[in-house]
């Protein structure tokens, strides 16, 4: 997957004359900070050279997460068309551009950042270049929140990791407080990551929402530890993106885990493909996670006939259609 190219090209005119020294620094310091989960107070993007590495090594791949995240929900919620999105800790607007190439009707949305170089960078990116409305909103997302609007699509990506564990469930309601319909939370593909979307979305079962992806069901996850539900996405590597990074490999899997909860529950389920297949000559196995609650392996053959090729197509995060599975 690849950035939007209005997008891109944005992103490489920013980027241009930028001395390679300085982004490495700034790339190695940011990735230092969001591996560590650090919790100190300090934004990870406070600094304008902050900024910039984020834009050159994390905003390919957080962009991809957030879009097969997006994906998702659309296919689970073909009748979902926001028209209104309020986006908490944006950072330049990852999630706007993935909803408006998501959903081109989208009509407005406000974005709540708290670093002002963050913000600024952001509103240089999408002006004139994408057609909803755009307000943005200086604002910490652990206290800033109450005289917001609420919105079609809400959505947190990348920020739960950033907040101290006790401030989450606070945080968790007041973002469904705010959705008129889908919030949509995305988190890395760790095992922490995974169980800060299994707290959010026990909160939120609770609270009465539908689980619309990746579950295909309601009921409490069957996977148990050291396993974890994540997926991946591969992000094509721009040369600076490369050089900044100092890899050599011209992509990368970017691994997440995102959840959509729902006010209204989806037209139909479906299982979901939780791992990546396992295939063979005239054979393919598919971990599944299932509308009935339990996941497991299952294997398909060509004796299965058409069962076996929809499962032959199916890929790491997919769904296969419930008369399928």
């Amino acid at each position: 997957m690849e950035l939007p190219a209005p997008l891109r090209q944005g992103v490489d005119g920013l980027l241009d004359k930028v001395p390679l020294a300085a982004l490495k620094q700034a790339a190695r310091t940011l990735s230092e900070r969001y591996r560590a989960e650090l919790r100190d107070g300090r934004l990870h993007m406070a600094e304008d050279m902050a900024v910039k590495a984020y834009l050159a090594t994390r905003l390919p791949a957080t962009y991809a997460a957030v879009r097969a995240s997006l994906e998702a929900l659309s296919d689970a919620r073909p009748d979902f068309r926001p028209r209104s999105l309020l986006d908490i800790g944006a950072g330049p607007g990852t999630m706007l551009w993935a909803t408006a190439d998501a959903w081109p009707d989208l009509e407005e949305a406000v974005l709540v950042e708290a670093s002002a170089a963050v913000r600024k960078v952001g509103q240089s990116l999408a002006a004139g270049a994408v057609a909803a409305r755009v307000r943005w909103i200086a604002g910490d997302a652990t206290i800033d929140l109450d005289d917001l609007k609420p919105a079609d699509l809400v959505s947190a990506a990348y920020v739960l990791d950033e907040i101290a564990p006790a401030s989450l469930p606070k945080l968790v309601d007041r973002l469904w407080r705010f959705t008129s319909d889908t919030l949509l939370i995305v988190e890395p593909g760790t095992p922490a990551g995974w169980q800060r979307i299994l707290a959010a979305r026990t909160q939120l079962v609770e609270a009465a929402a539908h689980v619309s992806a990746p579950c295909p069901h309601d009921a409490p996850c069957p996977l148990m530890p050291p396993d974890w539900c994540h997926f991946s996405r591969r992000v094509a590597r721009s040369r600076l993106h490369r050089l900044a990074k100092e890899a050599d490999v011209p992509w990368e899997d970017e691994k997440f885990i995102y959840l959509a909860a729902s006010r209204h529950p989806s037209p139909a389920r479906a299982a979901r493909v939780i791992a990546p297949p396992k295939g063979g000559s005239g054979k393919v196995v598919l971990k599944l996670c299932r509308p009935d609650g339990s996941a497991g392996e299952r294997l398909f053959s060509k004796r299965d006939g058409e069962l076996f090729r929809a499962a032959r197509r199916a890929d790491w995060g997919d769904r296969l259609a419930e008369s399928h599975a």
